[in-house]
Parts: structure tokens; C-alpha cells; sequence
């Protein structure tokens, strides 16, 4: 296939040094691509926000998903509670469609982390797509248990039933363009829904219901709905379609507003909607095209799930394994913390499909004013008008960051900060902050508070290039191109093209580099394997001696995982190639950073909080964005960070803090002290607040490590332990040490019992290394049903806890989770069971205090 005319040979973002503000936020900022374009460049878009055009409450509704829990703890409390989730939609319990995501059974996760709504597809009992259809009769036996299960469950308050999915399709065909054969069709569904609604009121008398839930918005069946839904008195609480298409980001908001039309002609009064199906796979991950999407929704206050197109588990491909954060992840983080009101946007082009767009919000109580941004490449100009000096005074920090795509499987560090700068409010009482050499997969936030005294501390950007395997030496190989509008449903690509069958002997990709000094650089390499098991390439730089890089399985070949190594290159030209080793991978570019010292700083007043802190931005120094101010007492103020780790290990905490003594909380353990704490891979929510009465002024919460810090980490392997029953070691060419304990689980008899050693009573985690790729056949085209296995864990003579492992996409793939357990000074013992099912196949454990 041919190749894009637009690409480029390579993309290279420096960071440069300048003292002037202006030019600092043009160079330094955001940094400037520095190739050499094929045509002229195009003139800065120019995004206008409006402090003083409020729009409401910030509802943050747009961050459900559909399927997006598989069972409670897939994904972890760490990886949902930061998301503030609105609202999921999930299938019955014991609902035949898939092999897992009940409604009740993740709703415990879910309504821990402080969830909102869960809508329970009801139709979803069934077992066959689209539905069999065998009757109002047969489906009204099914109704009954569905909703005494909803009404028997905990929170059932906020459980929402929705009686019929894509009626317009699936068992009335609503959508003929035949009027006599839509009314036909149409009186039918009308009947159904009458006998259920009122089924399910029998049953359950506050139920609230959603309906009619199309698949896509049809005004005609919309509008005779209503009408008839309210002479009969079974009006939907709740209504629902779906937006699926990348025409959704052009006709949308047409379609919200001829609703309302409709309601209002109709005398209805205004009820909630919910888009409880949005996005295509190519949106899915992406955060430049999440926020297209997240923008239009916030923008006009309706909930909105993400579509569920392949695994469940992930929050439609938002979290990589359980507890791992990918570019998305980070994107709905920002959008979750929005506080006080939405403002008006006027992007470059409204209504369109993959344009700049961008939603706003602004909290006169905390002083701040953010912007979410993304969906175009080139420059922008963004102008914040209305910026009252009885807020801001007359200069803003303007703080700026990146979350890039990492693909659905791949890890995304905390967003580094662009740029920090001061800027003075204009005569207009506005403020226009550049951005330079945007990526049109990622999103960017701005964030607007009191400059105070002094001189924030300026970004520190390490040079950083992307090349795209496409526009390499290809050996052997094939470009494919991906996720184009045209081809919605096919999966994100980086530049829309990937280079695949790289299957033969001498199949290889050379890439053709250029870094400005000698030095280390991490590689990162965005790549697919469909293998069913660890994939290898041969990695050399300028025809060297080859090492050896191993990818992990992700679910098929154009769904992305990000594999990270280090190469030490001089100044100058070098030729990095990656040839065929073990099975195939596919290659979708290359990203090389100068390599640094790990350190993220993460600001005080941006994280989430507890009790009624105060900001004070008397003080732009250090980080610029101001001190948040911590009350001691029975206040309960207290800062909370969602803390990045790449993989398990001692990181080392510094509050940058004034004022009284402060305590860190990571994993249920406390300290005063030490600041040397074991944190898992992915996200860590790490608690800072005043240890006694003085208040505390807090400015960050400084990160430095990489993982690497293992000192006091103890491990076992599973084999060493006790087995029973059919549990047994293994063989495994990828297990730690070379075997694992299969067979457990299945019977209460086949446990393995592991004896570790505690040198003090206390708080640890517990690092289990296992695979999982247990599987059902749904019958799906489209679903890939995979299982979690849970294994229920004891320590000593305690109680089990049932603990759920998410599948690993293949057998000798092996994924670490964490879990925190108490353990008495000296000998413990650790049994791993499953009396019901299978358990996962165990690897080893890695046992750690977490207060190092």
C-alpha cells in the first residue's frame, strides 16, 4: 500500500533555553518540530475560552465506559478511584453475552471508588448477537430475575435498567424507510416496552429506566417515542442512544439539540441523557480524540460511555493491565480534576470531524482555570478571555502538559509539564498562550492560576524525536495503513500507518536517527503481537552486535503495547534496526528521549484533596502553581497524588512542605519518617497530610527512582512452596526460574502455600508474578471474551480474600499485581486457593515493607 503523501522522514521535539517569556513559550514550552516540512506551514489555529460565559456545574459525565469492569478489581481501586466515573454500563449478573462484567458484581469496585451510575443492559442476558429473538414471554422470565437481582443488591438506588439495546436494529428493525412497515415494526416495540416497563416497576417500584437506547439517533422514532411514552405514563427517567461513528463528531450536537426540541414540543421535562455507547476504536486510547469526543458531551451536560469493541476490563482501553496508566488514563485524570464551572469554547472549526477542540473550566475558589485540548496537529493560539483581576490579579502562571498516546497497552508516565510561565494580563483582560508543533493523538492541558512573587521554575523537556516505521528501510515487511476515518473500527495507528508481516527470516525495519549529543536514550517501540506468547526482534545500532528485545503478547497485532530499552549513541547519524528474531511483530514507530534522571514533581494544588484546604499563590517559585495549605486537627485536610511507577520498587517521596510535621499513607501504611516507600506498577494513590495540630503548606510531592531500589525485598518462588492436590510445577520457558505451579484452583484441595519471612510486623505488598489466558467463545466477531481468574489468598489464619487476575493475553505471559497484606514478625504462611475455579498460573512473589 502506498504511504501518506503528509508524512514526514521524522519528527524531532527539542528543548531549548531562552529568557524572554514569549519566546520561551514558543521554544521551550511546547518544542518545535524540527524537521524540514514538505509544504509551507500552516497558519496557528486559535482556540478561544470565555471565563465569563459559564455553562454549568462541571458534570464530568463523559468518562463512563461500556464493559469497562470485568469483575471487582479489574481494574484496580488505584486505576478507577482517580477517574471519578459517572457512570459504566454492564451486563446482568450471570448475563450469557459475555463471560464476565456483571452488573452487581463489579458494581463493588465501582461504588467503592466513588462511582455514580450502572446501567445494566438487560438484553445482555442473552447469550447470542445480536439477540435471539424467542418472545416477550421468554425475555419477560429473564426480566423478573434481572431486576430482583438489581433490587436485592447493595446501592440498588443507583443501578439504571435498560430494557432494550438497539431496538432500531436488533428484534423490531425501527429503521425501514417504509412508513407503514416502520409503523408496524414501531407498535410492536411500543407494546414491548409498556409490558416491561411496567414489569420491572412491578418488581422494583423506584426503578429508574433508560430507553429507547438506538444506535444511532433517529428523530422520527425519537419524536414518536416521546409522544407515546407519555400518554401511556412510561416515559424513560433516562435516554439513550448511541454515537459510533466518526460522523457522531459533526452531527452530534444537531442531534442533542433536536431532542430537546422534541421534548419540549412533546411538553416533557428535560431529562437526563446518556450516550451509553460512544467512539470508535480508533478513538478509544487516543487522547487527541477522546477530547473531541469528552468536549461536545461536556459541552451540552450529557453522561457518556465509550464503546466496548474488544476486552473488558480496561475501561475501553484506558488502563493497560489493571493498574497501569496509558495516555487516555492520564487524559480522563485531567478531566477529572474540573472543578467549579464549564466555560464556553469557541474552537478553530465547530462541529467537525478530527479538528482542534477543547473544553474548559474555571473555579474562582481554588483560583484556577483549566483547558483540555487536542485533535489537530500544527500551532494554536489559545486565548483566555475574562481574566478578572479580582481572581487572578494582573500576571498568570500558565502551566502546560502532554498526554501522548502510548497505544491500549502501553505504560504512560506521569504528563511532564511543557511549560511553566509567567504572562501578564493583557489591557483585554486576556491571556494567549501558544503551543507549538502539537500532535494530533495527544491532548494537551492548560492551567491558569495567580502568578504570585518570584520566577517559577522553567520546564526541563530532555530532547525527544518519534520516527515512524513506515518511513524507514523496510526489509521484508508491509505498510499497512489503520484507523482512518474511513476505516473507523480498525485500531489507532501513530500517523494512521504501521509496518506488518514482518514474518520471514530476513524481515527488518531500520530506522535512521540523528540525536543532538552522546549519551544514553531510551528507546521506546510501539508495536503489536498477535503471536500467543513473548515475540523477539534483534535490536543493533549501526550494524553492531544484536541484543535480544522481547515483546509481551497484547491482543492482536494492531493493538498496541509500548516496550522500553536503552541505547548509548554518539552525536551525529546512527541507523537503529530491528530485525525478526522469534515470531512476529508489528512496528509502528520508535521514540527516542534522552535519558534523565527519574524525578516527577507533582503539584499540591492540582491533586485531589479531603477536608477544606486553602490555596495560597503568594509564591510563583518552585513549581510555580502556588502552596496548598493543610489544616491541621480533626479537619481531615489532606492532599491526594496519584503517583506513577514503572515497575515495583523503593521510590523515594520528598513533600516539598513548610509549617508542621506532615505524614505520608501509601498502601494502608503510615509514616512521619521515612520517605522510602514500595510502590506497585502504574498508579499509587499516595496520601499527604498534617501529622498533629500545625498546619501544613504544601507545595509538591517530589518522585525520584526508577524501581530499581530493591534493597529489603524478599522473593519466593512457587514451586518452593507447599503443594496439594493436583497443583504441581511446571515448566516455562518465560517463568522466573524456568517453572510455575499450574493445576490450582478447581477443588478446594489444590492450594499452594508459600512460608515467608516478615523481618517486622506490618503493612507489605505483595508483588504476584502470573498468566492468565483463559478465554470463552462468545461468538463475537468483534468481543474478545477473556477471563479473569481469581485466587483466594490467606495469610496465616486470617480470612481469604478473593483476588481477581486479569488474563495476560497468552500462557508465558506474565504480568506482576499487587497486594497489600499484614504480616506478623518472623515466619508467615500465604496460601493461594480456588475452590470453584482455576486460579492463575503462579510465577513468584516478591514481599516488601512498604515503609523501606
Amino acid at each position: 500500500m502506498s504511504r501518506s503523501s503528509r508524512h514526514i522522514s521524522h519528527r524531532i521535539r527539542t528543548a531549548a533555553t531562552a529568557t524572554a517569556l514569549a519566546a520561551a513559550l514558543l521554544a521551550a514550552a511546547v518544542p518545535a518540530d524540527a524537521a524540514t516540512p514538505a509544504a509551507a506551514p500552516k497558519a496557528a489555529q486559535n482556540l478561544a475560552v470565555d471565563l465569563a460565559a459559564p455553562q454549568g456545574p462541571v458534570l464530568r459525565g463523559a468518562n463512563g465506559s461500556l464493559y469497562g469492569l470485568s469483575d471487582d478489581g479489574v481494574p484496580t481501586d488505584a486505576a478507577l478511584a482517580p477517574l471519578k466515573l459517572t457512570t459504566v454500563t454492564q451486563k446482568p449478573e450471570g448475563g450469557a453475552q459475555h463471560p464476565n462484567g456483571d452488573a452487581v458484581t463489579v458494581s463493588k469496585s465501582f461504588f467503592r471508588n466513588g462511582g455514580g451510575d450502572v446501567l445494566v443492559m438487560m438484553q445482555d442476558i442473552y447469550a447470542k448477537w445480536p439477540y435471539e429473538d424467542l418472545g416477550i414471554e421468554d425475555y419477560l422470565t429473564k426480566v423478573d430475575k434481572v431486576v430482583r437481582d438489581v433490587a436485592d443488591a447493595p446501592h440498588s438506588e443507583h443501578f439504571v435498567y435498560v430494557p432494550f439495546n438497539e431496538p432500531d436494529q436488533i428484534w423490531y428493525n425501527l429503521g425501514v424507510a417504509d412508513q407503514a412497515t416502520y409503523e408496524k415494526n414501531r407498535d410492536r416495540f411500543f407494546r414491548d416496552w409498556k409490558t416491561v416497563h411496567d414489569r420491572i416497576r412491578a418488581i422494583d417500584p423506584d426503578a429508574r429506566i433508560a430507553g429507547p437506547n438506538e444506535s444511532s439517533y433517529h428523530s422520527r422514532l425519537m419524536g414518536d417515542f416521546l409522544t407515546w411514552a407519555k400518554k401511556e405514563n412510561v416515559l424513560p427517567q433516562v435516554t439513550t442512544w448511541h454515537e459510533l461513528g466518526p460522523d457522531s463528531l459533526r452531527d452530534f450536537q444537531g442531534h442533542y439539540d433536536d431532542y430537546r426540541a422534541l421534548e419540549k414540543r412533546a411538553g416533557i421535562t428535560p431529562r437526563p441523557i446518556n450516550i451509553d455507547e460512544y467512539a470508535n476504536r480508533r478513538d478509544l486510547s487516543v487522547p487527541g480524540q477522546l477530547v473531541q469526543w469528552v468536549s461536545m458531551f461536556e459541552r451540552n451536560k450529557v453522561y457518556a460511555d465509550q464503546a466496548y469493541w474488544d476486552a473488558a476490563g480496561n475501561l475501553s482501553g484506558s488502563v493497560a493491565q489493571s493498574n497501569i496508566p496509558n495516555g487516555a488514563w492520564w487524559f480522563f485524570r485531567w478531566y477529572a480534576t474540573m472543578t467549579g464551572r464549564t466555560v464556553k469554547v469557541t474552537p478553530p472549526t465547530a462541529n467537525a470531524v478530527d479538528t482542534l477542540q477543547g473544553l474548559a473550566s474555571y473555579d474562582t475558589a481554588k483560583r484556577q482555570a483549566q483547558v483540555l485540548l487536542g485533535g489537530a496537529a500544527g500551532d494554536a493560539n489559545v486565548t483566555v478571555g475574562h481574566v478578572d483581576p479580582k481572581v487572578f490579579g494582573r500576571q498568570v502562571t500558565a502551566a502546560v502538559s502532554e498526554a501522548a498516546w502510548s497505544g491500549y497497552e502501553g505504560a504512560h508516565a506521569a504528563p511532564r509539564t511543557l511549560a511553566r510561565m509567567k504572562l501578564r494580563v493583557g489591557p483585554d483582560g486576556s491571556v494567549t498562550v501558544p503551543l507549538k508543533a502539537m500532535e494530533r493523538m495527544s491532548a494537551y492541558r492548560i492551567v491558569l492560576t495567580p502568578a504570585g512573587r518570584g520566577t517559577p521554575q522553567p520546564a526541563q523537556v530532555p530532547w525527544h524525536a518519534a520516527y515512524e516505521a513506515e518511513d524507514a528501510a523496510i526489509t521484508a515487511g508491509k505498510v499497512y495503513t489503520q484507523g482512518t476515518v474511513s476505516n473507523a473500527n480498525g485500531y489507532a495507528a501513530s500517523g494512521t500507518q504501521d509496518v506488518g508481516s514482518l514474518d520471514q527470516d530476513t524481515s527488518k525495519v531500520a530506522f535512521t536517527v540523528d540525536v543532538p549529543r552522546a549519551g544514553a536514550y531510551d528507546l521506546s517501540v510501539l508495536y503489536g503481537n498477535q503471536s500467543g506468547g513473548p515475540a523477539t526482534q534483534r535490536l543493533t545500532v549501526d550494524g553492531g552486535a544484536a541484543r535480544t528485545v522481547t515483546y509481551p503478547s497484547t491482543e492482536n497485532w494492531t493493538y498496541r503495547g509500548l516496550r522500553n530499552t536503552t541505547v548509548r549513541l554518539s552525536a551525529g547519524r546512527h541507523e537503529i534496526a530491528l530485525a525478526h528474531g522469534t515470531a512476529e511483530v508489528t512496528l509502528d514507530r520508535i521514540d527516542l528521549t534522552a535519558a534523565t534522571k527519574p524525578s516527577t514533581a507533582y503539584e499540591a494544588t492540582l491533586a485531589d484533596t479531603t477536608g477544606s484546604p486553602s490555596y495560597d499563590y503568594g509564591s510563583a517559585t518552585g513549581t510555580g502553581t502556588g502552596v496548598l495549605v493543610l489544616d491541621g486537627g480533626d479537619g481531615g485536610d489532606g492532599a491526594v497524588f496519584d503517583v506513577y511507577a514503572p515497575r515495583e520498587g523503593y521510590y523515594t517521596l520528598t513533600p516539598r512542605a513548610t509549617g508542621g510535621p506532615l505524614e505520608l499513607t501509601a498502601h494502608g501504611a503510615t509514616t512521619t519518617t521515612s520517605q522510602r516507600l514500595y510502590l506497585t506498577a502504574g498508579n499509587n494513590r499516595v496520601t499527604a497530610a498534617p501529622a498533629g495540630a500545625a498546619p501544613v503548606r504544601l507545595r509538591s510531592l517530589d518522585v525520584t527512582g526508577a524501581g530499581g531500589d530493591t534493597a529489603g525485598v524478599r522473593g519466593y518462588e512457587a514451586e518452593s512452596g507447599a503443594l496439594s492436590g493436583a497443583a504441581k510445577p511446571e515448566s516455562g520457558a518465560h517463568a522466573s526460574g524456568g517453572r510455575y505451579v499450574g493445576w490450582l484452583g478447581n477443588g478446594a484441595s489444590n492450594t499452594a502455600t508459600l512460608t515467608v519471612q516478615a523481618p517486622a510486623a506490618g503493612r507489605y505488598l505483595m508483588a504476584v508474578r502470573y498468566a492468565n489466558n483463559e478465554r470463552r467463545d462468545n461468538g463475537h466477531a468483534y468481543n474478545t471474551d477473556i477471563v479473569s481468574r481469581g485466587a483466594d489468598i490467606t495469610v496465616g489464619q486470617g480470612k481469604p480474600r478473593r483476588v481477581m487476575f486479569k488474563n495476560t493475553w497468552g500462557w508465558d505471559d506474565y504480568w506482576t499485581l499487587a497486594v497489600p497484606v499484614d504480616l506478623a514478625k518472623g515466619a508467615n504462611t500465604v496460601t493461594f486457593a480456588n475452590p470453584g475455579a482455576y486460579a492463575p498460573n503462579l510465577d513468584r512473589i516478591d514481599l516488601a515493607p512498604v515503609i523501606g
